[in-house]
């Protein structure tokens, strides 16, 4: 079992009262999370024994504590056919980043994560 994990892309609103704006310097945008800990997704019995392989594409809410918030999938592999959408949400969840700064202070973020499943491989590896 291999399944890779690339984090995509990182959002993140930030606004400025336009009459602010010209009295405050200029805002820096904020850095990315840094990812701590990553848990991987398991395998279902019934993807396994269906051979199922793909990308699943998540949006992950990380918050200023480090800890994930929301997760919604954005590009389902299986269509909660096979649970393997879900199994990448619970892994997600368990996620632990160093939040991205801005100013100085932690703040919440949305990242995209692209995690792949392969049957391929006994092994697991994951990129962030």
């Amino acid at each position: 079992m291999r399944f890779q994990v690339r984090l995509l892309l990182a959002i993140c609103a930030v606004s400025i009262a336009p009459a602010m704006a010209e009295a405050q310097p200029p805002r820096r945008t904020p850095n990315q999370p840094e990812l701590l800990k990553e848990v991987r997704p398991e395998y279902t019995p019934e993807a396994r024994a269906a051979a199922i392989e793909g990308r699943v594409v998540l949006s992950a809410e990380v918050l200023t504590d480090g800890t994930v918030g929301e997760v919604q999938i954005v590009r389902p592999l299986d269509e909660n056919k096979y649970g393997l959408d879900q199994e990448a949400v619970k892994a997600m969840k368990q996620w632990v980043f160093k939040p991205a700064m801005k100013d100085g202070e932690a703040v919440s973020m949305v990242i995209y994560v692209d995690m792949g499943f392969s049957l391929k491989e006994n092994t697991t590896s994951s990129k962030p």
